[in-house]
């Protein structure tokens, strides 16, 4: 999907979500709030004032409703972008919702619905047409990322769910990945991560540095992409 000169042409990505220690990010049933604790919620909060721009699927607004503003401590609220090749944001969700419509921007396929489009530009959020990713699956992250640099955001956080992390790490456009884990078992349940495409062991992704720490009950890992 992307090479190397491409990436300088990204913002900064760090993708950030929550797991518990055997590398679920929901139960079976969906069940996702709160793997963490409250410490690790206030981090979350954190790192979105830090960030330009916030990125989750669609799968994510469906699930979760977030708002996904700056709520817990101080600092501005990230340019929402919302991942969604078939334009099933609903229009009373609370990213579209009132004056939040107009901090999102909807990421969607070249082919989008004409009237789901128009409704949700209505509403007061903006519509980004970009072409689909080679399996075609959804819309090519490279081209938004691009696009997103090309508006001047410099830093990008990216919060799930497990599609888009996954298809920005098989992209390689990851350059920090925070991920808070959790002390609970719980079996069967949502992947963190899919298929990365890695067959062997010396195509893993690496770090070139790594930090960690305790907060709360949980363990914090941060580390740099190599």
């Amino acid at each position: 999907m992307t090479s190397k000169s491409e990436h300088r042409k990204f913002p900064f990505v760090t993708v950030k979500y929550a797991q518990s220690l055997d590398g679920r990010i929901a139960t079976s049933t969906g069940d996702s709030q709160w793997i963490s604790g409250p410490a690790a919620l206030r981090l979350s909060h954190k790192l979105r004032a830090e960030h330009d721009a916030i990125i989750v699927g669609i799968g994510t607004v469906l699930a979760d409703d977030p708002e996904l503003t700056v709520r817990l401590v101080k600092g501005p609220d990230p340019l929402r972008v919302v991942v969604d090749t078939e334009l099933r944001t609903p229009l009373e969700a609370r990213v579209v919702a009132g004056a939040s419509a107009a901090g999102t921007l909807i990421a969607t396929a070249e082919n989008a619905d004409k009237r789901r489009l128009t409704q949700l530009q209505n509403l007061g959020a903006e519509v980004l047409r970009l072409p689909a990713a080679s399996n075609g699956s959804r819309v090519d992250l490279g081209c938004l990322l691009v696009e997103l640099r090309r508006r001047g955001i410099t830093s990008v956080l990216v919060e799930g769910g497990r599609g888009i992390i996954t298809s920005m790490l098989t992209a390689r456009a990851v350059d920090r990945l925070i991920v808070i884990i959790a002390p609970k078992v719980i079996g069967q349940g949502t992947e963190a991560i899919g298929n990365l495409g890695i067959t062997r062991l010396n195509e893993a992704i690496t770090f070139s540095s790594v930090k960690t720490r305790r907060l709360g009950d949980d363990l914090i890992f941060d580390g740099l992409v190599k």
